[in-house]
């Protein structure tokens, strides 16, 4: 039978829409090439769908040859994917999976079928010819590959190759404590627990000891997740929930023992934790003392062993945080970190929600008497003299910056660290004064008994990204040429991981000042030519983005997404915000490293840092287009959206994922990924992604696809003297112990909602420890929802102290 003969037309109607099917992949193929191609991208989609096209044609008119034009197609397919992206198996899934399988068709009846009474030979012919053609395209896409400019460096390894877990440090001392006695364990947010009875050796014997219910929800109020990590002291542990309420717990069964509910305004913004404090000397009642921020937001004083009101801190029981602060709807400043204590002072930061207005709240950080509530000092840095309240006829400074997540303090040398946000609106900052440029997205290291300022280092340059500075700092000692040095660990959204001297805020391992791109910025504004990189210590930004990097399920979804990244701006990082195209940001606003922070063993000098992957878009707007998109300032009472008004600004902006219609990510996996860095060398001990598709995919629906892909999280891990290190965080809804010296993962188990908040552990009177998660979920992650937290130890038989 010659190529030109026609197949016989008995198909049926599967034949008749496998045609259509064809025809119209191939139609979206063909146009979105044109459009990808014209913004100088990618041949590859025009091809196929010139081909597609073509078969569908050739096999509706019964034209045998259609079947050999798509197994053609396959086979530049996959000569094309394998150029790419050589062997990395999720960039390979959505270039060759959906190709493969409507390939398929052509086994249908009417399709590729060769006559009865043909010879055996005729009708399978074709196949060894097909092999031939796959095993051959192979190995071109293998040479091309090879001969290509590679894959762009990942800074995560600029300090060199990985290096093997060090073992303990002599000089290393660590308090023993059974206790988790702040929200980072310490003043200093190690996240590090001297407990071992949980240990490499039998972690796997976990099992669920109890759970509690931290509801529950008031009538018609919102929720934003449950972010919590609980303290526990002496045999109870004390949480704040995100409906404005403060509840304590029996620590051995999850009894509840008291609570108290603040107020009845909850917003939906998160309640990471409460601090507790021993007033020195006293004795009955509020002895020891409960101190947590509600939403309202006013800071409240409460008897650790009744949660009853302390009537003598500031006005029977309560400071109103909104004290000399400029109105505001509803939600617009908020508090959700603990306040920090140091040397009898809660020190108490705050947020202002993103990019809403100018002249919205003050970001003052405050400092008050922990007995008292009497007002120690302010710092404002439009006002940085003044360290009472303003008068009456007067406010804290408008829309200064902000520090919301948590403080950090040494005790001994009398500081507090404050991680600062950005002056409002974020993406725009023609209207700030000198003191905002100053002290936004740094480091301020604060006298805790004066409020005066002793150091800052700043980790962006009038910040036009929305760099915060999310995480608490992390105080440790780090082994130098030099003998041990007192560090202070800054991760950040960007990824750079800037570790300082934490008594006079100059770099330890090296920091420079590198260009960055220009122009093209919002109009009026300007621009820093340089940023600091901290080329000492690995980076957690990502390899540079290319076209070849865009992902999807689809070739469809995933071509889309290269027209995105083709069309949008995209230099690198630090790329300018403008007003004619998106532009890519990378890492996104969701980091690089959030609030979860970074965790430390100090007796072995390893830093564990989660981090993401997961660029975000964004663009200004003129303010009549924003006026059209519905952006305004409102009341916030529910989960935060990614509306930017920037009011009392000649713009707005649009600010959010980079992802395609199906909601999937545009850049391939992995997103969420754990690594160990050894701070005396500032080398990566062991890198990987953290978390399976189970629970997540396209269009919010769960894939159920059981392999590790390194998914979005938010939350934060610790670590153990048993050399685990716990982190849930992930969209999956399960909580892992890895091995910190090797990043095996050693156990797994199954969470009732999402656990977008960080563990705590802790060793109760009975002698058995415990690993705590708060398991709430988080509406911006679309994880389930949940009130409870679950307590994870030993069978009683295998515990000991």
């Amino acid at each position: 039978m010659s190529v030109s003969e026609t197949i016989k037309p008995n198909g049926g109607w599967l034949a008749g829409i496998y045609v259509v099917v064809l025809a119209i992949v191939g139609a979206v193929l063909f146009v979105g090439g044109i459009i990808l191609t014209m913004a100088g991208g990618s041949f590859y989609y025009l091809i196929a769908g010139v081909m597609a096209l073509a078969s569908g044609v050739l096999i509706w008119r019964g034209d045998r040859r259609g079947a050999w034009v798509y197994s053609a197609l396959l086979a530049v397919t996959l000569a094309w994917s394998i150029w790419e992206v050589g062997g990395n198996v999720w960039q390979l899934v959505p270039r060759l999976t959906a190709p493969f399988v409507l390939g398929l068709g052509l086994l249908l009846p009417g399709v590729r079928r060769a006559p009865r009474h043909a010879p055996v030979s005729a009708r399978i012919g074709g196949l060894p010819a097909f092999g031939a053609a796959l095993v051959a395209a192979l190995v071109v896409g293998i040479a091309l590959n090879a001969a290509g400019p590679g894959t762009p460096a990942d800074p995560i390894w600029q300090t060199g190759s990985p290096v093997a877990a060090p073992g303990r440090l002599a000089q290393a001392t660590t308090a023993a404590t059974d206790e988790w006695q702040a929200y980072g364990n310490d003043q200093g947010g190690s996240r590090f627990s001297p407990l071992d009875q949980i240990n490499t050796g039998n972690v796997q014997n976990l099992k669920v000891a109890w759970e509690a219910d931290t509801g529950p929800k008031p009538k018609g109020a919102y929720t934003g997740g449950l972010e919590v990590t609980p303290i526990m002291i002496g045999d109870s542990l004390y949480i704040c929930n995100n409906y404005d309420g403060v509840i304590a717990y029996d620590a051995e069964t999850g009894k509840r023992r008291w609570s108290f509910q603040m107020t009845d305004s909850a917003s939906g913004k998160p309640c990471r934790g409460v601090t507790y404090y021993r007033v020195p000397g006293a004795t009955g009642a509020c002895a020891e003392r409960i101190y947590a921020v509600s939403q309202v937001p006013d800071l409240v004083a409460l008897d650790a062993r009744t949660g009853r009101l302390c009537s003598g801190f500031a006005t029977a029981g309560r400071y109103d945080l909104r004290r000399g602060m400029s109105p505001a709807p509803f939600g617009i400043y908020y508090v959700s970190s603990a306040p920090q204590l140091v040397r009898g002072k809660l020190v108490v930061g705050g947020g202002i929600l993103d990019n809403q207005f100018w002249g919205a709240p003050s970001g003052v950080i405050r400092a008050f008497d922990a007995v008292t509530g009497k007002l120690s000092w302010a710092f404002d840095v439009g006002q940085p003299n003044r360290k009472g309240e303003p008068p009456v006829s007067d406010t804290y400074t408008r829309s200064t910056p902000n520090s919301w997540a948590p403080l950090s303090a040494d005790e001994r040398l009398g500081l507090v660290y404050l991680p600062m946000g950005n002056s409002t609106p974020d993406l725009y900052g023609k209207q700030r004064r000198p003191f905002d440029d100053a002290n936004s997205s740094s480091i301020i290291a604060i006298e805790a008994d004066s409020g005066n300022v002793r150091w800052r280092f700043q980790a962006t340059h009038h910040d036009l990204w929305d760099y915060d500075m999310p995480s608490q700092p992390t105080l440790v000692d780090v082994r130098t040429a030099s003998g041990m040095r007192p560090a202070l660990i800054a991760p950040t959204k960007r990824g750079e991981i800037f570790v300082l001297d934490r008594a006079t805020g100059r770099p330890i391992k090296t920091v420079r000042e590198l260009p960055v791109p220009q122009g093209g910025n919002g109009p009026g504004d300007r621009l820093s030519p340089t940023q600091p990189f901290s080329v000492g210590m690995p980076s957690f930004r990502g390899a540079n983005l290319r076209e070849v990097d865009m992902w999807g399920l689809t070739p469809i979804d995933q071509m889309l997404c290269r027209i995105q990244f083709k069309q949008a701006r995209y230099e690198g990082p630090l790329t300018p915000i403008g007003l004619d195209r998106p532009t890519i940001v990378q890492p996104g606003y969701g980091g690089g490293v959030n609030w979860g922070s970074v965790s430390v063993d100090p007796e072995r000098g390893i830093m564990i840092v989660p981090w993401m992957n997961l660029p975000t878009q964004s663009q200004l707007l003129r303010r009549a287009d924003a006026i059209k998109r519905g952006l305004r300032v409102q009341a916030i009472r529910g989960p935060v959206n990614t509306g930017a008004p920037m009011a009392n600004t000649p713009y707005g902006a649009v600010n959010g994922p980079f992802q395609s219609f199906l909601g999937v990510p545009c850049t391939s996996p992995s997103w969420g990924n754990m690594s160990a860095v050894d701070l005396a060398t500032g080398r990566v001990i062991w890198s990987k992604p953290f978390g399976t598709g189970a629970d997540t995919g396209p269009l919010g629906i769960h894939s159920h696809v059981p392999f590790t892909m390194g998914v979005p999280f938010s939350g934060g891990g610790i670590t153990t003297r048993g050399g685990l290190t716990f982190i849930a965080a992930s969209v999956e809804q399960a909580i892992r112990a890895y091995d910190v010296s090797s990043g095996k993962e050693l156990w797994k188990a199954r969470l009732p909602a999402g656990g977008q908040a960080t563990p705590m552990t802790y060793r109760a009177p009975s002698g058995r420890q415990f690993v705590v998660i708060a398991t709430g979920g988080k509406p911006t992650l679309k994880t389930t929802q949940g009130t409870k937290l679950v307590a994870f130890a030993m069978p009683t038989a295998n515990a000991s102290r």
